[in-house]
């Protein structure tokens, strides 16, 4: 068995070099085919009708005009009479037609009565709110003893409201029945392997029945992991017409239903002692994700405060539901946590970055690198030269800040399959059913696998993109490279060791004892003597060899835990409001 490490550091020859990306010149031509740009002969577009009201009951669905216009194929009715719908945009009816035009007038053509009920959407006024869930409390040490000793308070609010993935492309699908029993779906998705799954169970047939194809996302950012009802609904009017359908969710729809970053409010008290040290912290939030509200953000965030207290309240709303959005809760956490530290800093007239300095040892395991990486990036902008107290920017309309902010992620690889195999001509390839985003998932596994066989990036080849492929994780928290690079390298070391043991009777050693590099299959203490790649591959005969690698799997490959910093240099004109990042 291969030993399943990263080459050393010092020999490698792909990994951690400067690469093009592979889908570069595609996508910057206009040729990269996605989703949206899918046509098959003989598809309609399908329309949906959203419910202009935040929340309303249903009362009446009137869909004959619309059935009867020419051109229409299909009328489904999704929620119908007796309904509530909780906001607004959502799905009532989805028609399918022969042209985009034709669909969207008979979308207007659906008469629906409702029942328009109240609604809340303004969130950040927890007062007033109609619904609050009961408040998670967390509590360590005694926050009420560290308030009543400190030297100095600091108190502030802050909030992030809800925030919309507004993706490049939009969400979609064009579904497509081979057979009564047998659906292809072009997916926009993040979840190329998991979405076989959802379309069968609600379609009643096998998963195995179901092909996902995605070449290329314009983006999803969390928001892109299932069918969605616009989905399913996509293949039932696509098998009720017997026709290809396309279905892509127009923008401002989209901006609505298709899910969005929860909101968080918090009032935050801080405590200090005499030497600047932080020894208090009391939180107050409250958010929504939609008509379910929301979780808890982890407050404090990064900086493990010795004696603090937290509550939240999850507040329903009807604003379209949430979604993960860039490490779920992780944004609105930094955010409130950082500027509560700041205002602390302010307070006490600390230069922020000696306050964080001097408190570094709170974020734990990372306390060395935070401090290395802080005292890294004052240096790069010049921070201790640019720096002044809040309030002293001098006279003149411009004023400038500095700020700065710690974040940590999770980031450990997704399950990751991956079929890789060597062809007797010299090419190589790997297949495995992940998606790239738009993030280079396809340059990540080509690097790979020159690297492990010793070939240019262009002799390779990636095949990622279908359900047909070896399964893949959902690409979602930062896993991707770490799931696909890992499952990747296993199976071109494993194929790899298939086509050492082939050609080492010929070079008279073990196949343990040699290596290969740089287009050669050569002896590791004779590097004279070799084969070419393409003449050790051309010893295989006529048929190619194989071999899978998966993530987890023997070896370390990956690891988990990773954090950085950020600072930033703005200048405002007061007068003309201009903001300048620099």
């Amino acid at each position: 068995m291969p030993e399943f490490t990263w080459p050393e550091a010092d020999r490698r020859w792909r990994i951690g070099k400067h690469r093009t990306r592979l889908d570069g010149p595609a996508k910057s031509s206009g040729t990269a085919e996605y989703t949206y740009d899918v046509k098959l002969f003989g598809m309609l577009y399908a329309k949906v009708l959203e419910c202009p009201h935040a929340r309303a009951r249903v009362t009446s669905v009137d869909t004959s005009a619309a059935e009867a216009m020419k051109g229409v194929h299909a009328v489904r009715v999704i929620q119908g009479p007796g309904t509530e719908i909780k906001w607004a945009a959502d799905d009532i009816a989805v028609v399918a037609a022969e042209t985009e035009d034709i669909a969207t007038d008979a979308v207007k053509a659906i008469k629906v009565e409702y029942e328009v009920l109240e609604h809340f959407v303004t969130e950040e006024d927890l007062e007033n709110a109609p619904e609050v869930n009961p408040a998670e409390e967390q509590t360590t040490g005694e926050p009420d003893q560290a308030f009543s000793s400190a030297e100095a308070q600091s108190e502030g609010y802050y909030g992030c409201p809800v925030v919309s993935h507004a993706c490049h492309e939009s969400h979609g699908h064009v579904a497509h029945w081979t057979d009564d029993e047998h659906l292809t779906v072009f997916s926009s998705t993040q979840a190329v392997s998991g979405l076989p799954g959802q379309f069968a169970e609600a379609l009643e047939i096998p998963a195995a029945n179901v092909r996902i194809i995605c070449q290329n996302m314009g983006g999803g950012f969390g928001s892109k992991f299932g069918a969605d009802r616009w989905g399913i609904e996509c293949a039932r009017l696509a098998r009720q017409t017997k026709r290809p359908v396309k279905l892509m969710l127009e923008r401002g729809p989209e901006l609505q239903i298709a899910g969005g970053r929860p909101s968080t409010f918090a009032r935050v008290k801080t405590a200090v002692d005499a030497e600047g040290n932080l020894t208090g912290w009391d939180s107050k939030s409250w958010g929504t994700g939609g008509p379910a509200g929301t979780g808890s953000p982890p407050l404090p965030y990064v900086v493990e405060v010795p004696t603090r207290k937290h509550q939240h309240s999850s507040v329903p709303a009807n604003v379209g539901p949430s979604r993960a959005w860039r490490a779920p809760n992780h944004p609105q956490a930094c955010f409130v946590t950082m500027s509560a530290l700041e205002d602390m800093a302010a307070k006490i007239e600390m230069d922020p970055l000696d306050f964080f300095l001097k408190n570094i040892s709170l974020t734990g395991v990372r306390a060395e690198s935070y401090a290395e990486e802080l005292k890294l990036g004052a240096d790069m902008m010049g921070w201790k030269r640019k720096w002044k107290p809040r309030g002293k920017n001098g006279d003149g309309p411009i004023k400038r800040g500095l700020g700065l902010s710690l974040h940590t992620w999770g980031g450990r690889g997704h399950q990751s399959n991956c079929e890789v195999l060597i062809h007797p001509d010299g090419s190589a390839e790997a297949r495995l059913a992940s998606q790239d985003l738009g993030t280079g998932t396809r340059t990540v596994i080509a690097t790979v696998l020159a690297e492990t066989f010793g070939l240019r990036v262009r002799d390779v080849t990636v095949r990622i993109g279908d359900s047909r492929f070896p399964a893949s994780g959902a690409s979602g928290g930062s896993t991707t490279v770490g799931g696909v690079s890992s499952s990747t390298r296993r199976g071109a070391l494993n194929v790899l060791e298939i086509l050492l043991q082939k050609v080492a009777p010929e070079l008279g050693v073990a196949p343990e004892e040699l290596e290969a590099i740089r287009g050669r299959i050569r002896v590791k203490a004779s590097p004279n003597r070799y084969l070419t790649w393409k003449q050790a591959t051309g010893r295989l005969g006529v048929n190619p060899i194989s071999a899978n690698g998966a993530n987890p799997g023997p070896g370390k490959l990956i690891d988990s835990g990773v954090g950085g910093i950020q600072m930033a240099d703005v200048a405002v004109d007061v007068e003309t409001g201009v903001v300048k990042l620099e």
